[in-house]
């Protein structure tokens, strides 16, 4: 006899599978199990119907994490699936994504941040921003930083400039190369400058202290476009927060480590391509 501490629902789930298994009548299992007839049919049809919805939802569950290339969690599938109109609490997710191994596992990859200051080289502008990461006129307040990743297995080092604007928090322009000199970081400025259409107000771009930005070229290039610069205090990457969360996400997100250059340009280049299209903020 089945155990009567058991619900109706787990007996006939147990009765259901045990006549897949043996070839005994329904109404002998019933009488051992003190079921009502009535009873097994009915969590038979409600349990067909919640195996019929979860399969939907492990499909729905299977794009969104197709289409974010494995890099969403749990939580963001949950988000996800509610915009999609699915009622569905972050729990059934996260065991639904266990038992499908759908988990998210971009998440472990750890990489030393580029650092670039070298002291006081040249002119260090004021903190115009001073942690004001809100503006809803686009172009009005840029964010800009350099970081490195080590590819090849640590072998060799991959540089990248990046520029984002505050209001769509969008990677405007970005430049990658094999070393972090003048020119390298010039060329996502400069991408920039052109992307920046006719405005009633002024951009103000922002950075840390490194000696990039301190340099005479960069502060000419700005004064040239009318341009205000901005500056981190010392030391203080809580100043240009978004920008660095920028790159541990991507970090984080991204497939790289053992690619070569080449393919790491590319993969960097197809993310920011999905984190300015598909990845929601």
């Amino acid at each position: 006899m089945l155990s009567s501490r058991k619900s109706n629902k787990e007996i006939v789930a147990a009765i259901i599978e045990l006549r897949n298994q043996t070839d005994f009548k329904l109404s002998e299992i019933l009488k051992a199990a003190e079921i009502a007839k009535s009873v097994y049919h009915y969590w038979k049809i409600h349990l067909k119907t919640t195996d019929q919805k979860d399969s939907e939802l492990v499909q729905a569950i299977k794009n969104i994490v197709t289409t974010h290339k494995g890099r969403t969690g749990y939580r963001r599938v949950t988000v996800e699936l509610k915009l999609m109109g699915y009622r569905v609490n972050h729990k059934k997710v996260l065991r639904l994504m266990k038992e499908n191994k759908l988990l998210c596992v971009k998440f472990k990859h750890r990489n030393r941040a580029y650092k670039s200051y070298k002291g006081q080289l040249g002119r260090i502008a004021k903190n115009k921003i001073n942690r004001r990461f809100i503006s809803d006129r686009p172009y009005q307040k840029l964010l800009t930083d350099v970081t490195q990743f080590s590819i090849l297995n640590g072998r060799t080092k991959l540089y990248m400039s990046t520029v984002m604007d505050v209001c769509t928090k969008e990677i405007i322009s970005y430049s990658i190369s094999e070393s972090p000199d003048m020119n390298f970081v010039l060329e996502s400025l400069d991408k920039t400058i052109d992307a920046i259409p006719e405005l009633p107000y002024r951009t103000t771009i922002h950075s840390d202290q490194g000696w990039h930005y301190q340099n005479k070229k960069w502060i000419k290039r700005l004064t040239e476009n009318n341009i205000f610069q901005s500056m981190s205090r010392k030391g203080n990457c809580l100043d240009n927060s978004p920008m660095e969360n920028f790159f541990a996400i991507l970090k984080q997100e991204m497939f790289y480590g053992d690619s070569s250059f080449d393919e790491s340009a590319k993969e960097i280049t197809d993310y920011i391509h999905y984190y300015n299209h598909i990845r929601r903020k």
